[in-house]
């Protein structure tokens, strides 16, 4: 049986569900991601057409660069998604689905923009740039 989670921002204007597996989780730490979170990404992802949204005209799309848009709701501001051009995928922020225990750490990429008043020290490996099979604006 398919794997299905459920989730959405922290008003409930934004809703998803998403159908089969996830990907591990990806720590990133390049500055945009930084800036837009207050410190990085944790992010899963999930092939487009398994990802069901429910109040979408309320997510505000930001282009970041010319790589990708970044998805958040335009009431509350919760983080939800982040969309490479061109690719039929989303990534869908780890703190926004309802029971992230279903999620499992992957990795940690972009780690050469991490400010130095944290450690990563949770045995995860960990990459300069871009991780194995994942490009992003950074790398």
């Amino acid at each position: 049986m398919d794997q299905v989670e459920r989730g959405g921002c922290l008003c409930g204007k934004v809703r998803f569900t998403t159908r089969g597996p996830l990907r591990e989780v990806i720590f990133c730490h390049c500055s945009q991601c930084r800036r837009q979170s207050g410190l990085y990404f944790a992010a899963t992802s999930v092939a487009a057409v398994a990802l069901d949204l429910s109040g979408a005209e309320h997510i505000t799309w930001f282009a970041a660069s010319g790589f990708a848009k970044r998805g958040f709701c335009a009431t509350c501001g919760t983080l939800l998604f982040w969309k490479p051009n061109g690719e039929a995928r989303y990534a869908v922020l780890a703190g926004a689905f309802d029971r992230p225990d279903c999620l499992h750490p992957g990795y940690h990429i972009c780690t050469e923009g991490r400010p130095e008043f944290y450690r990563i020290d949770d045995g995860l490996p960990q990459y300069a740039g871009d991780g194995p099979g994942v490009v992003t604006a950074a790398g």
